[in-house]
């Protein structure tokens, strides 16, 4: 049977976190929570005297300062997912969700769905030949820089792409890359997550091109098929 481990990236709402926690581990599967490190150190607190006895539930090592749209989101969801990769060996299938989520069906219909469908759920789209960005910069997101965040600093977020734009400061896209562009929320089988870590472990090179594209984390639909909104793409890993 499909066991699933929840990927919970969230930075308020103590209570709420608690709770989501202890209702999505009731039927038996498990949460990894990784809690903004900008947040309020008191919620954290109030999380971890929570939870910390629950065997079902694990805490990310690091707590990553997360910014909109920043590599910090990825590097937050990274850890939280090497947390639970460690913890817990009987997980299937990794789901990832944030604070916000609350189930819209019983873990049964979610377990007997995951065992029926032997696949990998996650929007994927080519970031060239596909039409799913609508607006604003497309290919300017990969062969330029990004030091400031476009939410919180516009200024200097434009100010730095217009000077590497007037002195053709770009750079080359890796060629061991196929870019995939979609919303960052899946759930993906362990085998699919033990390659996905080993890439990262392996590819130094492209995980650091990664760290200062424009928006490598793109909020958009909220997870797919099992919580709130519709479903994504299947796909067999290979």
């Amino acid at each position: 049977m499909a066991r699933i481990a929840f990927i919970m990236l969230c930075h308020k709402d103590a209570p709420g976190v608690i709770a989501q926690a202890r209702r999505l581990t009731a039927s038996g599967d498990f949460v990894s929570i990784h809690f903004d490190g900008n947040s309020d150190p008191a919620d954290f607190a109030e999380i971890w005297s929570a939870l910390s006895d629950n065997p079902s539930v694990t805490f990310a090592d690091r707590r990553y300062r997360c910014g909109w749209g920043e590599w910090s989101l990825v590097a937050a969801t990274l850890e939280a997912v090497r947390a639970a990769v460690a913890a817990f060996p009987n997980a299937s299938h990794f789901y990832m969700l944030s604070g916000d989520c609350l189930p819209v069906k019983t873990a049964e219909y979610a377990h007997d769905f995951l065992d029926l469908n032997d696949c990998d759920y996650i929007e994927h789209n080519d970031f060239f030949a596909s039409d799913w960005i609508k607006t604003g910069l497309k290919e300017e997101r990969l062969i330029y820089r990004y030091w400031f965040n476009e939410r919180t600093q516009p200024k200097l977020y434009y100010a730095s792409l217009a000077i590497q734009q007037k002195l053709m400061l770009t750079r080359e896209v890796p060629s061991d890359l196929q870019v995939m562009i979609g919303s960052q929320w899946w759930c993906l089988r362990r085998q699919t997550i033990e390659k996905v870590l080993a890439f990262c472990d392996r590819a130094a090179m492209s995980c650091g091109f990664s760290r200062r594209p424009g928006s490598p984390t793109r909020p958009s639909s909220r997870p797919s098929c099992l919580m709130s909104c519709r479903a994504t793409s299947c796909a067999t890993a290979r």
